[in-house]
């Protein structure tokens, strides 16, 4: 795992997993099984849910935490049937103590007859969770804002001067006598960049 969390951040990007991962963790018999998803929506999180509740229909419990947005402002946590905040809440604690966002983590349960009691499955659904990060991967998303450039074909030199200096992703483009080129931007470089193609003369700018 990669430690991001410690490093500082423009506004402009935030932490995120690399992908999806699962693995499994016993305490006094009980399986807990981890699961980490990369998400963007709500919808998209019903979706992995209902998956996993199809998949393991006969477990004991299905708890889960999600956080969703740019700044995690939209989260919520599920105990499932098992005590109050014993689940739910310690599983999101971990997406939380990794500044993460976009993350579905889901716990399932296999009641091993042995209960733990409301500290012990704080601890295992703790630990479920921190598995679940440890063994996928923290990555830095920006966030971007793309436009759409026009101009003639004798302007290319000075667009591509602000293209290249700024190292600017071209997700299309059309060379012809009228040119055309979508760019995408990291949200903190936009003023800059504007800047400077504004003082191309005859370059239309539109924000897509």
């Amino acid at each position: 795992m990669n430690n991001l969390s410690e490093n500082q951040f423009l506004s402009d990007s935030f932490l995120t997993l690399a992908a999806n991962s699962e693995g499994l963790f016993k305490d006094k018999g009980s399986k807990f099984l981890y699961f980490s998803f990369r998400v963007s929506s709500e919808e998209e999180i019903k979706t992995q849910l209902a998956a996993l509740r199809k998949t393991y229909f006969d477990a004991s419990h299905h708890c889960y935490a999600w956080v969703l947005g740019r700044n995690g402002d939209t989260y919520r946590a599920n105990d499932d049937g098992e005590p109050n905040h014993s689940a739910g809440d310690p599983i999101l604690g971990q997406i939380r103590s990794n500044n993460l966002t976009n993350v579905l983590i889901v716990v399932v349960r296999y009641f091993g007859g042995t209960k733990l009691g409301v500290s012990g499955l704080i601890q295992a659904y703790k630990t479920s969770a921190a598995l679940a990060i440890e063994e996928n991967q923290i990555v830095e998303e920006w966030i971007k804002v793309t436009i759409e450039l026009r101009f003639s074909y004798q302007l290319m030199n000075e667009v591509m001067k602000v293209v290249k200096a700024h190292n600017l992703e071209i997700i299309a483009q059309e060379m012809e006598l009228d040119c055309k080129i979508i760019l995408s931007i990291k949200e903190g470089l936009s003023d800059q960049v504007f800047g400077k193609l504004g003082e191309i003369d005859g370059l239309e700018i539109k924000t897509a």
